[in-house]
């Protein structure tokens, strides 16, 4: 009987410690679901919005595989002529049509509109310049000298790209936020931008 208890004391302690042990204990699977959080901005914070020299200038060079200089002068020629016609535009002309240099320009003067809605129409006009150097092989494009006309029925207010919609005039002290107002004319810009410059690499694929 002495032997039976020494022996129960002996397993016991044993049988304590494999129950604390954590290797011993069944393993739980906790699937934590973390869900992103998407800033719907993040395209137009810090960078942008390009500068050079203190000037807002967004440029872009587009490869035109196979194409010879008059080819993608012709290109994006005949876009820019139609861009002329096209119903937001107030006033546009091209004012630099060089075929022996394959030079472009055109100034544009159209509407953008942020919001529209059967009781409220809120838009700006922006003005600005497209030049375009063609090559064989390829186009560098620029979007620049950009200003907008704003609240023409009631008090017109002229602002320039620079100072408006510029990293430190549209965003916050921290660069992780577009500001109210400012910042509606940053994301319009941009994404015209964008268009145009998609439209003329699709032109010359």
């Amino acid at each position: 009987m002495k032997k039976i208890v020494i022996a129960l004391l002996t397993v016991l302690p044993m049988v304590a410690w494999a129950q604390d042990n954590t290797w011993e204990k069944p393993e739980v699977e906790e699937t934590e679901v973390k869900k992103e959080v998407v800033n719907k901005d993040a395209k137009y914070l810090k960078g942008a919005v390009p500068e050079v020299d203190g000037k807002v200038v967004f440029s872009t060079s587009i490869n035109a595989p196979g194409k010879s200089a008059n080819q993608v002068y012709a290109i994006v020629k005949a876009y820019l002529e139609k861009m002329t016609g096209e119903k937001n535009q107030v006033a546009a002309r091209i004012v630099i049509d060089d075929k022996e240099k394959h030079e472009l320009g055109a100034t544009f003067n159209e509407w953008l509109v942020f919001k529209s809605t059967a009781i409220m129409l809120d838009q700006t006009r922006m003005l600005y310049v497209i030049k375009a150097n063609c090559y064989d092989g390829k186009a560098d494009i620029q979007m620049s000298n950009i200003r907008y006309v704003y609240d023409e029925n009631r008090k017109a207010q002229n602002y320039t790209a620079e100072n408006w919609i510029s990293d430190k005039e549209a965003l916050n002290k921290k660069g992780t936020r577009v500001l109210p107002v400012s910042g509606k004319f940053r994301r319009k810009t941009i994404d015209r931008k964008d268009f145009l410059f998609n439209k003329f690499e699709s032109l010359l694929k």
